[in-house]
């Protein structure tokens, strides 16, 4: 690895429908790739991966770590992208970074806002369970978490508070069934799966502060030790 360039991460995202990789040079995304399948993960990934490192003249030893959704999500999408990333960083002897899902969702939330939309005071991602429960957390605007991760059955009430406090983006593949509970005029929606390509600076803080998972002990983080139901305390309101 050169030591004058930006350390490269390779980057998995396998959480949801979607699978997705993604070249990155310190935080900036270098070069990605999405299946247009869903449900592909288990056959898919590996040849997405060995494809985008091909086409820049790489291989996984060039990579200074990898980069991997840590959940929570699908229990199937994310035991095969840890099992895989797990599985290049043992054989290429590089560290193992785990991003988690949700605050992947509220970096890329944000960023597709773009500038030309209104910086919104909270974001909520949300990761879709089943019938009207998602996987939530609440984040401040620049993206940083300030509520727990938990799961919730979405009613009329479930983001009362923090509505009357300002402008809230929900964002994620659940946040669909949010757009047609909740409403008001602080309430902004963008459907969407993470993706890989931006994962880059959330990888690339967590190198820069030696934050690695152990190669061989770590497990996606599943979520399944809550018992999903209503919320019984206001969403920080």
């Amino acid at each position: 690895m050169d030591p004058n360039r930006d350390p490269l991460i390779l980057c998995l995202e396998t959480s949801t429908d979607i699978c997705s990789v993604a070249l990155a040079s310190g935080a900036s995304t270098l070069d990605s790739i999405v299946t247009d399948q869903a449900r592909m993960q288990t056959s898919r990934l590996a040849p997405m991966a060995e494809e985008i490192l091909k086409r820049n003249g790489l291989c996984v030893k060039d990579c200074a770590a990898v980069a991997v959704s840590s959940g929570p999500g699908s229990y199937t999408g994310l035991r095969v992208g840890v099992s895989m990333a797990k599985g290049l960083c043992f054989g290429a002897g590089i560290p193992l970074i785990g991003v988690g899902t949700l605050d992947l969702l509220a970096a890329q939330g944000i960023c597709q806002q773009g500038e030309s939309a209104p910086s919104p005071m909270f974001v909520v991602p949300m990761i879709d369970a089943r019938r009207m429960e998602v996987y939530q957390a609440v984040y401040d605007g620049s993206g940083t978490r300030c509520g727990e991760i938990a799961p919730l059955i979405i009613d009329g009430e479930s983001y009362a508070g923090l509505l009357q406090k300002g402008s809230v983006l929900f964002c994620g593949n659940g946040c669909e069934k949010a757009a047609g509970i909740l409403g008001g005029g602080n309430a902004f929606f963008a459907p969407c799966n993470p993706l890989a390509e931006f994962m880059a600076p959330l990888a690339y803080r967590k190198f820069l502060a030696g934050e690695f998972e152990d190669v061989a002990y770590m497990e996606p983080f599943y979520l399944k030790e809550f018992e999903i139901g209503k919320s019984k305390k206001k969403i920080l309101g």
